[in-house]
């Protein structure tokens, strides 16, 4: 029987920036000391979970997107293999953890992560990041803290082996947070467009015996190096938007069909 592991899924639709995941940490770790797993968090300065936040579009039609990020516990950790001295172990349950005594003096683990998730801790001089509170779990709680106290469901923990992982990835259609990177992290996102991609919207109206009005149900079609991208119809305000478009994808055609 294969073994289950951890996996947390991140939903960022479902993050309104509450800070929530990051002040359990910093309740948890700052001033305590967990020995075997991670020593005390500085109170300023570290964020094992960090919010990104980003605002997309401009004008009266913008929208902000917030993205939780963490350590990835990645199978193939890039941190692992810039480790000393077994400083980094990678444990049977999936969750990557720096070990605070073998770790001291290994700043390269630090600039060895490609998601920015592990701080220095100066006065220490060791590396840190989250550990998917490990401790907890091994005392027998059945979810991590951050999961725990989120309100809004946008953060997730499942223990089950990679086969039912690789399912519920597909089914719910989620994604790493970096596929480039092919690190095979047990962090998953869904809905990650709504920080990642970009959109294209305006309102659509026009004059009529001069009176200037939106214009309800007209057809707006997006076409891309010639070629029909996305469909879709103006509302009742006239308003209308096409997301999930690559950033930096180059010039973009909208024509408006209207009956008259």
């Amino acid at each position: 029987m294969s073994q289950a592991k951890w996996n947390l899924v991140v939903d960022v639709a479902n993050c309104t920036n509450c800070n929530n995941c990051t002040l359990a940490v910093q309740d948890e770790h700052v001033g305590n000391a967990f020995p075997g797993y991670a020593a005390e968090m500085p109170k300023h300065g570290h964020r094992w979970i960090d919010i990104k936040r980003r605002e997309r579009g401009q004008g009266t039609m913008t929208d902000v997107g917030y993205l939780p990020t963490m350590c990835q516990h990645c199978d193939d950790a890039p941190c692992m293999a810039a480790a000393q001295n077994g400083a980094i172990t990678k444990r049977p349950d999936g969750i990557v953890v720096i070990d605070p005594e073998k770790s001291k003096g290994q700043k390269q683990i630090v600039d060895a992560c490609p998601y920015g998730a592990v701080f220095w801790n100066e006065e220490l001089n060791i590396p840190q990041a989250w550990f998917f509170d490990a401790h907890l779990i091994d005392a027998g709680w059945t979810e991590p803290r951050c999961v725990d106290v989120c309100p809004t469901g946008a953060l997730r923990s499942l223990k089950v082996d990679d086969a039912k992982m690789a399912k519920v990835v597909e089914d719910e259609g989620l994604e790493p947070l970096r596929l480039d990177l092919n690190t095979r992290p047990r962090v998953h996102y869904r809905n990650l467009w709504r920080y990642a991609k970009c959109f294209i919207g305006g309102t659509v109206s026009a004059e009529c015996d001069g009176v200037v009005d939106c214009v309800e149900g007209a057809r707006v079609v997006l076409r891309h190096a010639g070629e029909i991208v996305a469909e879709t119809e103006t509302d009742g305000f006239g308003d209308f938007k096409i997301d999930r478009l690559n950033p930096d994808s180059g010039d973009y055609t909208v024509e408006f069909l209207v009956d008259g």
